[in-house]
């Protein structure tokens, strides 16, 4: 795909976040259901659409060359991958751990397994990321590296922005 098809893919793709993170209910619904009524956009697709924006925006910022993209893209895939996957499931264990909680009364051992099997994900998430990352490192320059570090942490304000942004933008249309 030449960068121009690129380009316009991702800004698509934005086009498509933004209008659907305005609509974003105050809290997500379940991974694959739409946001809103006849929106049609899950917060999974979201994420992915966000995921090719911050990999669009990340080989103009880096300044990647033709031979270093492909690796690079394939790379930051897997580091997003990790985040997500680990997310999805300390997700489902705070799930399991909330409704024993809300039980009737409280089943020690199992709460204590689950809270070990959250503490496990956890470590393997951050040595996953961790790896990842050096994976990542072996592609970019010192200074590539160093604006993935700062880009990576202005893309998480701009999420981060733009749900905070949908989130009010719900209450005003729904006090």
């Amino acid at each position: 795909m030449t960068l121009t098809k690129r380009i316009a893919t991702c800004t698509l793709g934005l086009a498509l976040l933004s209008a659907s993170a305005a609509s974003a209910q105050g809290r997500l619904p379940r991974r694959n259901a739409p946001l809103a009524q006849g929106d049609g956009v899950s917060p999974g697709e979201i994420q992915k659409l966000f995921d090719a924006y911050v990999v669009m925006q990340a080989q103009q910022e880096l300044q990647l060359s033709d031979e270093q993209y492909p690796k690079f893209l394939a790379r930051v895939k897997a580091l997003q991958a990790a985040r997500q996957k680990g997310l999805a499931e300390r997700g489902r264990l705070i799930q399991d751990l909330r409704r024993l909680d809300n039980a009737p009364s409280l089943d020690e051992r199992a709460a204590r397994d689950q809270m070990k099997a959250l503490a496990d994900v956890d470590a393997r998430v951050v040595t996953e990321v961790r790896d990842a990352i050096a994976s990542i490192d072996e592609v970019l320059d010192v200074r590539q590296r160093l604006r993935f570090r700062v880009f990576e942490g202005q893309m998480e304000r701009r999420k981060f922005d733009l749900l905070m942004r949908a989130r009010q933008a719900n209450r005003a249309r729904n006090p």
